[in-house]
This record gives C-alpha cells, sequence and structure tokens, in this order.
C-alpha cells in the first residue's frame, strides 16, 4: 500500500473562501486539508445525498471536497459555514 499523500488542488472559489477566514479558523482548514491529503480513507468524510461531492467536518466550517481516486487527487471546491454548506 502507498503511503505517499494525495495531492490537493483548491478551485478558484474554496481559494476565495479560504481568504475571507479568521487566521485562526483558517490554520484549522489547513491543518484539516492536510490530514486528509495524508490518508482520505481514515479521514471524517461524508458522502452528500444526491451530490458527488463529499464533506469534510472542522469544527462549524464544512469543506466540500471531490475526489478523483485514479488521480490521487483531492479537489477543494468550497470551504463554508455549516449553515450555507449545503444550500448549492
Amino acid at each position: 500500500m502507498t503511503t505517499e499523500p494525495w495531492s490537493v488542488e483548491f478551485e478558484r472559489r474554496a481559494d476565495r473562501d479560504l481568504e475571507r477566514l479568521d487566521p485562526p479558523v483558517k490554520q484549522r482548514v489547513l491543518a484539516a486539508i492536510d490530514r486528509l491529503a495524508s490518508d482520505p480513507r481514515s479521514a471524517n468524510l461524508r458522502q452528500l445525498k444526491g451530490r458527488p461531492e463529499s464533506r469534510l467536518r472542522v469544527g462549524d466550517w464544512r469543506v466540500v471536497v471531490g475526489l478523483d481516486t485514479a488521480a490521487r487527487t483531492i479537489i477543494i471546491q468550497h470551504v463554508l459555514p455549516r449553515g450555507r454548506a449545503y444550500d448549492r
């Protein structure tokens, strides 16, 4: 089994979401994404119902991600507060 971390790509809207976060929250979100990249199978990812994306919970924030298992890539789509994360 390969222990090499997955690559992480940020969509432009996820970059904008991260820029708007307070520094401590941003640091927690980025640390959670690093843990996810090191081992996505052990992370607390939940598949969103009726959608191809998954979500990673970081306190009151949700990181909406897409997984490309063939390319071993995690695509960060949004970083939103819990109340707005599922409106899309």
